[in-house]
């Protein structure tokens, strides 16, 4: 769809489409109330506005790990870059993946989109040591990222 055909939607079914960018559903509702919008520029400085750290919880129940094979639609392909990594590569992001959990509480959130496992088995490890709320910025951040490849999808957008 086009940005003007997401600006005409029934509201229920802008937050909907919003969903599939990102799971949580305050989000949705306000970037959806928050329609008609003039550009993706504006789309974007809404998204980013809108989303809070009340809203990480929900959205990373809506990813799954970095090379989880079980992954599928938009994850698997942003997760592309994971896919032909050796198998000792993919042992240690499952491995950093439990550190994670483990250290933090919830699944390891970052843009993987044009990046290799080796990459994001390089960011898992730094961001290991984080303090916990430097650590949620962190993810936060990586998210708004998430969300603007994942809404110029939604509008047709080219995405790299």
């Amino acid at each position: 769809m086009r940005l003007e055909q997401f600006n005409t939607l029934p509201p229920h079914e802008a937050e909907r489409e919003l969903l599939t960018c990102c799971a949580a559903p305050r989000w949705a509702r306000t970037v959806a109330a928050r329609r008609p919008y003039a550009s993706i520029t504006a789309l974007h400085a809404a998204a980013g506005a809108a989303l809070d750290d009340a809203d990480l919880d929900a959205a990373m129940a809506g990813h799954p790990r970095i090379g989880d094979r079980q992954a599928g639609g938009q994850s698997r392909r942003e997760q592309s870059g994971v896919g032909g990594a050796a198998p000792d590569v993919l042992a240690a992001l499952e491995e950093g993946n439990r550190a994670y959990e483990g250290r933090f509480g919830c699944v390891y959130l970052v843009c993987a989109t044009g990046r290799s496992a080796e990459d994001l088995l390089a960011i898992l490890h730094a961001r290991l040591a984080n303090d916990p709320a430097a650590e949620r910025a962190v993810a936060l951040a990586e998210l708004a990222a998430i969300n603007r490849i994942r809404l110029d999808q939604l509008v047709g957008q080219d995405v790299p």
